[in-house]
């Protein structure tokens, strides 16, 4: 089938990020409906907003296009119950913030890694569901801040494992300009793939030792996560998508 996201989708997206599921349908929309292995976009925003959600959900919506796997996209925490999960080898947590899921909501998602499904978060992933310490194992970090003024700058990447889909097309150096994370609490038994050059910007509260995208196995499935991603322009650049591909095809057992 052909893409069929609509601009008209995408405004009601952005309008169901209050929260307010009871008041508004479902938004589930099946964007791509080709291929054996399927893809749940998840982008509920409870706290900021970033205006990066959009062009993710086309882009995304393109990749599984292009590359034959199925992806959905909702904003409605109301989705997530375990009759509905199951139909998705994993979700994709696309700048989420902050609380997104009550408690029946959590258990669903819980039993869906339980029982083997995948899990990959973009960017303010880890500013998401600070109260539930399961996430927070699940994602591998929550943010804690990042330089202002400007919030947006340029730094070097570098690549720590180079085996992994999502690092295999990667120049050992990425030199590019994104919203640079620093967590607070992180999860010690992540892979880490990429971390941040240090001395290449100002800002980093982890001098040394800045990871900024890992996998690992967890709880019965499996995660990655990035926390590249707060730009727009992030999803027009090749290489970033080329990267987030590789973490999806991870996240999905697809590689």
């Amino acid at each position: 089938m052909k893409l069929i996201l609509s601009i008209s989708l995408l405004f009601a997206l952005s309008m169901y990020a209050s929260g307010c599921e009871e008041t508004v349908p479902d938004p589930v929309e099946t964007l791509v409906a080709e291929g054996d292995y399927s893809l749940l976009i998840f982008s509920k925003t409870s706290g900021w907003r970033h205006d990066s959600i959009e062009p993710g959900i086309e882009a995304v919506a393109e990749l599984g296009r292009n590359n034959g796997f199925s992806v959905t996209a909702t904003e409605n925490a109301g989705h997530f119950r375990l009759e509905n999960l199951e139909r998705y080898d994993a979700i994709l947590f696309l700048n989420t913030t902050e609380t997104v899921f009550d408690e029946s909501q959590r258990n669903a998602f819980q039993q869906f890694i339980q029982s083997g499904g995948g899990f990959a978060g973009v960017h303010s992933a880890t500013d998401t569901e600070y109260g539930w310490p399961w996430y927070g194992e699940l994602v591998g970090a929550y943010f804690d801040n990042h330089p202002n003024d400007p919030n947006v700058r340029e730094a070097i990447v570098r690549v720590v494992n180079p085996d992994h889909p999502s690092t295999e097309m990667l120049p050992e150096e990425w030199e590019r300009a994104d919203e640079w994370y620093n967590f607070g609490y992180m999860n010690e038994e992540v892979h880490v793939l990429l971390e941040l050059d240090t001395d290449s910007y100002e800002g980093s509260d982890h001098p040394g030792n800045h990871p900024i995208a890992w996998y690992h196995e967890f709880d019965g499935g499996r995660a990655f996560y990035t926390a590249l991603g707060h730009t727009k322009e992030s999803f027009s650049e090749e290489l970033f998508l080329e990267h987030l591909l590789g973490g999806l095809n991870y996240a999905m057992n697809r590689e």
